[in-house]
C-alpha cells in the first residue's frame, strides 16, 4: 500500500492487512437544507409519484462531503484506513435540514 492510498470499508477488517493500531472514532458531518427552488421542484414531481431527483443529487454530494470529512479527520490523526464506516441520515426538527453522517474507526493497517 503507497502512502497516497487510504482504504475504507464498511467492514470490521480489511481482507489481505491486519490492523495494527485503532487510534479512535471519526466522523464526518454535513447538514443540508432545501433550497425554495428545490422543494418546488420536489413538490412537483411528487404529484406523479416516483423519485424525486431534485433531491437524489443533493443527497449525493452530501454523502461524498461527509465521507471526505471522516477521511480527512482520520488522517489527521495518522490513520491509513477506516474500518466500519456506517451512513445515517437525519432531519433536525422542522428546519427543513437534513444532517448527513459518516462515522467509523480510524485505523493503522499493514499488508498481511
Amino acid at each position: 500500500m503507497s502512502k497516497s492510498d487510504f482504504i475504507v470499508v464498511t467492514t470490521p477488517t480489511v481482507a489481505g492487512y491486519k490492523i495494527k493500531k485503532v487510534l479512535g472514532m471519526v466522523t464526518g458531518l454535513t447538514p443540508r437544507t432545501r433550497g425554495v427552488g428545490g422543494i418546488f421542484k420536489a413538490s412537483l414531481q411528487s404529484l406523479k409519484g416516483g423519485e424525486i431527483t431534485a433531491f437524489t443529487s443533493e443527497i449525493e454530494k452530501a454523502r461524498i462531503e461527509a465521507v471526505e470529512r471522516t477521511i480527512e479527520k482520520a488522517k489527521e490523526m495518522g490513520a491509513n484506513a477506516i474500518v466500519g464506516m456506517d451512513m445515517e441520515t437525519s432531519d433536525i426538527g422542522q428546519t427543513n435540514v437534513t444532517l448527513i453522517s459518516a462515522t467509523g474507526t480510524a485505523v493503522i493497517i499493514e499488508a498481511e
